[in-house]
């Protein structure tokens, strides 16, 4: 089998809903057919709440913070991983909320989830990482790793900032690595028939002609289907953001040349 596609879903900006996008990303995946495992990094765990794990967020350890922050217990991560009806899920845990000060005092800190996960991603066409809404240690690991973001912004005025703070961060990144890491698109999220957010998709579609922009819709199921522990294909495959949520995993599919491994 080929190595993995992998993507991490990442803004620096709170409340830009990037933990629905991630999930309904990694759901269009897997009802393309591939083999998806999920890595939620945020330790508010709020993809492990959105895909029905509540209970891995509270399970004693080894949890994720183990295997980041201990290299004997990196091979745990096979242990964790938890089967959904949609993915395969590694949860974040209630621990991860102490675990930037231990990568940064850690001898290859920004390079642990990419080694963790050589462990178990063998077995997947994706790995999807949800990037904690902030920039560090974290989402440096996840950039690393992936070496690919997918970019959830709102359209409004305040999505430019914060755009150029994580590029500037991803351009450090690949300075002090020496890696490259591509932005496979940008979603615009939570869209809704405002003058303000049709000015914004216009300015994204000038800020990035060599991505694609995809909009989704403010819809009430989507959250309906974070509650219900799924995606909007597992909740409702008729919700017509359902459809959008599917062009971006073929467009994603033919940016990896996943398109032959579908079933």
């Amino acid at each position: 089998m080929n190595e993995p596609a992998k993507l991490c879903v990442s803004n620096q900006k709170g409340g830009v809903g990037k933990t629905t996008v991630a999930i309904n990303v990694a759901g269009a995946l897997n009802e393309l057919g591939h083999d998806v495992l999920f890595v939620d990094l945020d330790p508010q765990g709020n993809a492990t709440e959105g895909l029905g794990l509540v209970e891995e967020y509270e399970a004693s350890p080894p949890s994720l913070f183990d295997v980041l922050t201990d290299a004997d217990e990196r091979t745990a991560i096979s242990s964790l991983v938890v089967e959904h009806a949609e993915m395969d899920v590694v949860p974040s845990n209630i621990d991860m909320t102490a675990v930037e000060p231990e990568l940064v005092l850690a001898r290859r800190g920004g390079e642990r989830l990419a080694l963790a996960l050589e462990e178990i991603e063998g077995s997947y066409d994706y790995v999807i990482v949800d990037c904690p809404p902030h920039l560090g240690y974290l989402a440096d690991n996840a950039l690393y790793a992936t070496r690919n973001v997918l970019i959830p912004a709102l359209a409004e005025s305040t999505s430019k900032r914060a755009l150029e703070l994580l590029f500037d961060h991803v351009e450090s990144l690949e300075r002090d690595y020496e890696i490259t890491i591509r932005e496979r698109g940008v979603v615009a999220n939570r869209v809704e028939e405002t003058n303000e957010a049709r000015e914004m998709m216009g300015w994204f579609e000038q800020a990035f002609p060599d991505i694609p922009v995809w909009e989704i819709r403010k819809r009430v199921a989507l959250q309906r289907a974070f509650t219900a522990g799924t995606s909007v294909f597992e909740f409702d495959p008729d919700l017509d953001m359902a459809s959008a949520f599917l062009e971006i995993g073929t467009e994603l599919d033919e940016q990896f040349g996943r398109t032959e491994v579908r079933v």
